[in-house]
């Protein structure tokens, strides 16, 4: 039922590895001495994603689940670096909201059109074993590995901005309604659940205009997953005002005041966001309304007043139009959900480090963590020098050496800086 539109789904992305350092000697006739010129493993693909206004759906994340950029080349002989990967460009509608799905943090919300953001980098390229040469290492056997990532799991969520959004139980006229303001064209009918997508359209005033978005009919008990209404309570978050509707005809058999309340209710049960957006109220399909007293009843019941029109005979839709585009005037345009402070779904790089165990069985780390060490720190000073030991312990450097086996006496390679360590 729902194939047609698709707002929520959970994927698993995965930035491209590291490609491996190459270990490589110079041959040439008449070199008798050449030395290592292995090359640096590419650098693994990131993990990017893109807004796309012409997207409206996320249907195209239904059956591929997966998304895993290309890893790094490896390095080649005579100090050739490998082929890094082009990044994974993933698009998604403009509104997406990206959800790390353990934890449920917020990782980035693409809210403008051709918006992106690097959710994974790719792993760094392992260093040839021409990096690892020095006075007393002529010929180093050896090169480095490429850096691996791992896999993380997101959820995307599409949030439609729009600057009004049409609510109300089913078959009240919603549809009905955006076809006549703007030039959208929904599909409309008589029975309920009719719209199983959010319809916008653009509606223009003098040399202005706004998006008004019709959220698909809403019923008691949506907010706990009942109908089809819970599905898209989400679309109604970024709106500036919520238009009302109800039929004040009761042509469905139901209360319309009653039915005003229950939506309310239902606003309120999904957030407090989503109670105090300010509403203006819409008694709809007045042509079939045969209580002429059914307008004065509904305001002495909500306290609210209504304008009363009939998107058939387009009574009372000019004086709708007007007080919805005072009231979007007054209030701040739709924002961006904002992303939880200093959330990253993996380390800054800066932060990591990895260690590997050399064949002369000396300890090699590398990383984000070394290279932010190498531009701070001037090994000449005693001050910097303890802040790179400082650094090492805080950071568990020195506890995950001692993990690999590190003991007294051992060889330890950081960037440039070659020590014995001592306990």
């Amino acid at each position: 039922m729902m194939d047609a539109f698709l707002d929520y789904v959970k994927i698993i992305i995965k930035a491209g590895d590291g490609g491996n350092g190459k270990v490589s000697f110079h041959r040439e006739k008449y070199v008798p001495n050449g030395g290592p010129d292995g090359g640096d493993g590419g650098n693994g693909g990131d993990i990017v994603f893109v807004a796309d206004k012409n997207m409206n759906t996320l249907i195209d994340f239904r059956y591929q689940k997966f998304y895993r950029a290309e890893n790094g080349r490896d390095g080649e002989a005579k100090n050739c670096t490998g082929k890094s990967a082009e990044p994974l460009m993933i698009k998604v509608p403009a509104g997406t909201v990206v959800r790390d799905t353990e934890s449920g943090k917020v990782v980035c919300d693409l809210f403008d059109d051709g918006e992106t953001f690097v959710a994974l980098k790719g792993g760094r390229g392992g260093k040839g074993n021409n990096r690892f040469a020095h006075a007393k290492r002529q010929a180093p056997s050896f090169s480095q590995l490429g850096e691996k990532t791992e896999e993380h799991r997101v959820t995307l969520e599409l949030k439609t901005i729009a600057d009004v959004g049409l609510v109300g139980f089913p078959n009240v006229g919603k549809s009905t309604l955006l076809s006549v303001l703007t030039s959208a064209k929904p599909k409309i009918a008589n029975y309920h659940f009719t719209t199983l997508s959010p319809n916008l359209g653009v509606v223009q005033m003098y040399d202005d205009s706004f998006v008004i978005a019709d959220i698909p009919g809403l019923i008691e008990g949506a907010s706990e997953g009942a109908g089809l209404g819970h599905y898209f309570l989400r679309h109604i978050e970024r709106v500036r005002v919520i238009v009302h509707l109800v039929d004040i005809s009761g042509s469905e058999g139901r209360d319309p005041a009653s039915d005003f309340e229950k939506i309310n209710g239902e606003l309120a049960a999904y957030s407090d966001k989503l109670a105090e957006i300010p509403q203006i109220v819409v008694a709809s399909k007045a042509d079939l309304m045969t209580d002429r007293e059914a307008v004065e009843s509904f305001e002495k019941k909500t306290g609210r007043k209504v304008f009363v029109i009939s998107s058939l005979t387009r009574a009372g839709i000019d004086e709708l139009l007007k007080a919805i585009k005072q009231k979007v005037d007054e209030l701040p345009p739709p924002a961006r959900i904002e992303r939880d402070e200093d959330f990253e779904l993996e380390e800054k790089s800066d932060q990591k480090f990895w260690i590997s165990r050399l064949p002369d069985g000396s300890f090699l780390v590398d990383g984000g963590l070394v290279d932010f060490l190498i531009q701070n720190v001037t090994i000449s000073s005693d001050d910097s020098f303890a802040f790179f030991q400082k650094v090492l312990k805080d950071r568990g450097v020195i506890s995950e050496l001692k993990k690999r086996g590190m003991k007294e006496g051992d060889v330890v390679v950081i960037g440039d800086i070659e020590f014995e360590w001592i306990d």
